[in-house]
C-alpha cells in the first residue's frame, strides 16, 4: 500500500469505493428500514415498544457474537472471499425476514441477518485499510458512508411505499433482489485481497484473537467504539413513532423526510469526507459531536412542530451523526498493525454492535408508549445521548494522541549515533 495521497483514484479503487459502498447500503438499508417500519410493525404484530427494541437488539447482539467468534480467522483468509460468504449469510437472513409470519419468526430471522450482516462493515473497513492510505481514507469514507445518506434517499421512500402499497415484508424481498446483483458483481470483478496473509505469524485464530484484546491501545480503541454507537441506536429504534405520534408528522409524509435528510446527506458526505483530509479526522470529530449534541437536545425535546422544521432540524441531526462517523471510522483504521486488521475491524464492529444493542434496550426501558402511541421521557432519552456524545470525544482524543505520534515514527528517519556508526 502506497502511503503517497493520489491526485485521483484508479479506475479499479473507484470500482472498490463504489461496490463497497453499495453492499453497506444494502447492509445498512436492511437495518435502517426496520426504523420507519416501527410504527407499522408495532400495530401489524401488536407488539410492545419492549418487544420491538428486542427485534433490533437481536440484530446487534447475534452479529456482535459472531464478529468476535469470526475475528480470530478474519486475517486468514481472503478478503474478498470472506466478503462474498458473509454476504451470502445476509442475504439468505434478509429473505427470512422477507417470509416471516409472526414476530417470533421475525425474531428469529433478525438474529440471522445479525449473524452476516454485523460483520461486512469491519470487512470493508479492512479492505479500506488494505488498499488505500491514510491520507485519503477519509475521501473514502466520506463516499462509503454515502451509503447511510442513500439508503433515506432511495431505500426508506421505495421501502415505505412497498410496504404502504402492499405489506411489510416487500422492502425486505427488495433488498434481496438487488443484494444478489451485488454478490455477483464482487464475485466477478473483484480481485482476490490476500497481501495480509503473507504478514501473517504461526499460531492459531484464538491466539491471534487473544492477542489482540493484549493490547493497551486496541482497548482504547474499543472504549471510544462502544460509547460511539450508543446515540445512533438510543435514537433510530423509535425515530419513526416519534415522529408520528409526538411531532404531530403524517405517516405519508415520513418517505418525504427520509428523502429530503438524504439528499442532502448524499452532498454532505463527500465534503465531510474531504473535510476530515484537510482539516484533520479529530478536528471533524469535535465538529460532527457538537452539532449532534446540540442538534439532539433540540429534536428530543420538541412538541407538535411544523413539518418543514422538522426537516431542517432532522438534517442537521445526520449532518453531525454523519460528520463524526466517517472521522471516527477513518480513525479507527489507522490503529491496527497490518497484520491485526481484520480481526480488530471484527472485535470493534463487533463491540459496536453489542453496545448498540444494548442501548437500544436501554432505549426501550427509557421510552414508554401511551394508549394514543405518544411516547414518553424522549427527552430524558437525548440527554443520555448527548452525555455518550461527549464522553466519546475524551476517548477519540487519547485515541488521535496514539495514532498521532504512530503516524509521525513512520515519517521521521532514524538516528544512529556515531559512535555506534
Amino acid at each position: 500500500m502506497s502511503e503517497k495521497q493520489p491526485e485521483t483514484f484508479t479506475k479499479y479503487q473507484k470500482f472498490v469505493i463504489a461496490i463497497l459502498a453499495i453492499v453497506q447500503f444494502t447492509v445498512i438499508l436492511d437495518f435502517m428500514v426496520l426504523s420507519p417500519l416501527g410504527a407499522i410493525l408495532l400495530k401489524e404484530l401488536s407488539i410492545s415498544t419492549s418487544q420491538f427494541a428486542l427485534v433490533v437488539s437481536a440484530y446487534a447482539f447475534s452479529a456482535g457474537a459472531a464478529g468476535l467468534l469470526a475475528a480470530g480467522f478474519a486475517d486468514k483468509f481472503d478478503r474478498k472471499n470472506l466478503l462474498l460468504f458473509f454476504y451470502t449469510g445476509f442475504i439468505v437472513g434478509t429473505f427470512l425476514c422477507g417470509i416471516s409470519p409472526n414476530y417470533e419468526f421475525l425474531l428469529m430471522a433478525r438474529v440471522v441477518t445479525g449473524i452476516f450482516g454485523g460483520v461486512m462493515s469491519s470487512i470493508s473497513f479492512a479492505i479500506i485499510t488494505d488498499l488505500f492510505a491514510i491520507q485519503v481514507r477519509g475521501r473514502v469514507m466520506g463516499f462509503v458512508q454515502m451509503a447511510f445518506a442513500s439508503s433515506q434517499v432511495l431505500g426508506i421512500p421505495l421501502g415505505l411505499f412497498l410496504a404502504n402499497t402492499y405489506n411489510w415484508h416487500a422492502p425486505f424481498l427488495m433488498i434481496v433482489g438487488l443484494s444478489i446483483a451485488v454478490a455477483l458483481s464482487v464475485f466477478i470483478y473483484m480481485k482476490p485481497i490476500d497481501e495480509h496473509l503473507k504478514l501473517q505469524k504461526t499460531g492459531n485464530a484464538f491466539k491471534h484473537l487473544t492477542s489482540i484484546f493484549a493490547q493497551f491501545n486496541y482497548l482504547r480503541a474499543f472504549a471510544a467504539t462502544t460509547l460511539l454507537a450508543t446515540g445512533g441506536f438510543m435514537l433510530m429504534p423509535f425515530g419513526s413513532a416519534y415522529g408520528v405520534h409526538n411531532l404531530g408528522i403524517d405517516i405519508k409524509q415520513l418517505p418525504y423526510l427520509y428523502m429530503i435528510t438524504g439528499v442532502c446527506m448524499l452532498v454532505a458526505s463527500p465534503v465531510m469526507g474531504k473535510l476530515s483530509d484537510k482539516i484533520g479526522k479529530f478536528k471533524m470529530f469535535i465538529i460532527g459531536s457538537s452539532i449532534t449534541s446540540v442538534m439532539t437536545l433540540i429534536y428530543c425535546n420538541l412538541g407538535v412542530t411544523p413539518f418543514w422544521i422538522i426537516i431542517v432540524i432532522n438534517i442537521l441531526l445526520f449532518v453531525g451523526i454523519s460528520g463524526r462517523m466517517i472521522a471516527a471510522s477513518a480513525l479507527m483504521t489507522a490503529v491496527p498493525e497490518p497484520q491485526d486488521r481484520g480481526a480488530f475491524m471484527g472485535i470493534n464492529a463487533s463491540i459496536q454492535q453489542i453496545a448498540g444493542g444494548v442501548a437500544s434496550i436501554i432505549a426501550g426501558m427509557i421510552v414508554s408508549e401511551t394508549s394514543t402511541g405518544y411516547l414518553n421521557n424522549y427527552g430524558i432519552l437525548g440527554n443520555v445521548v448527548v452525555l455518550a456524545v461527549i464522553l466519546t470525544v475524551f476517548l477519540m482524543y487519547n485515541l488521535y494522541q496514539f495514532i498521532s505520534k504512530k503516524e509521525q515514527s513512520k515519517i521521521q528517519p532514524v538516528t544512529v549515533p556515531n559512535e555506534v556508526i
